[in-house]
């Protein structure tokens, strides 16, 4: 997919916490990607939305991510740069939890750094507060965590055709 401006919703969903988690994205248009891990945190689901919402999309000039997590986005646009410079420690001395993830959002962001491409726009919204995109997001990130629940890591996503689109133009029905 290449284009200027793109924007996504992500979020991450854990059964306990930790438990059985979920990550997800959606975009602007329906297409979605979402995932399941067997054990893993809220943080993981909603670090893994960002990631993949981000590697997902490397050819979209302007990708904006919209997420309700703060810990996402202040990972990714203050965080993980100092937590590698202190070799993998906070700021209190101890091992950086997730460093995994991390490395991997920074190849993906000095990736694009390296073709020429602006960083990320990253969005605060309101999560359950009648965002469709969020809401979608949760709803597909739920589902993932439901799946992990019975002990499978699994991924699923629209953009190879697999899978539908969502109808974006309103939010998901309530709760199943």
């Amino acid at each position: 997919m290449s284009s200027e401006r793109y924007t996504v919703a992500t979020d991450g969903a854990c059964k306990g916490n930790p438990g059985p988690t979920g990550w997800a994205w959606v975009g602007e248009d329906g297409h979605w990607a979402a995932g399941a891990l067997p054990q893993g945190t809220n943080n993981i689901g909603e670090l893994l939305g960002l990631l993949k919402a981000i590697e997902d999309h490397p050819d979209v000039r302007e990708l904006v991510v919209q997420a309700d997590s703060k810990y996402a986005i202040d990972t990714y646009a203050s965080w993980m740069d100092g937590h590698r410079r202190r070799g993998w420690k906070t700021s209190t001395g101890a091992p950086t939890k997730n460093r995994d993830i991390l490395e991997q959002l920074i190849a993906v962001r000095d990736e694009r750094r390296g073709r020429g491409m602006p960083d990320v726009v990253l969005e605060h919204v309101r999560g359950h507060r009648g965002h469709v995109l969020n809401e979608w997001a949760d709803e597909r990130a739920v589902r993932g965590a439901e799946h992990a629940a019975k002990g499978t890591a699994s991924a699923w996503s629209s953009l190879g055709g697999l899978h539908d689109k969502l109808d974006v133009s309103e939010a998901p029905k309530k709760k199943r």
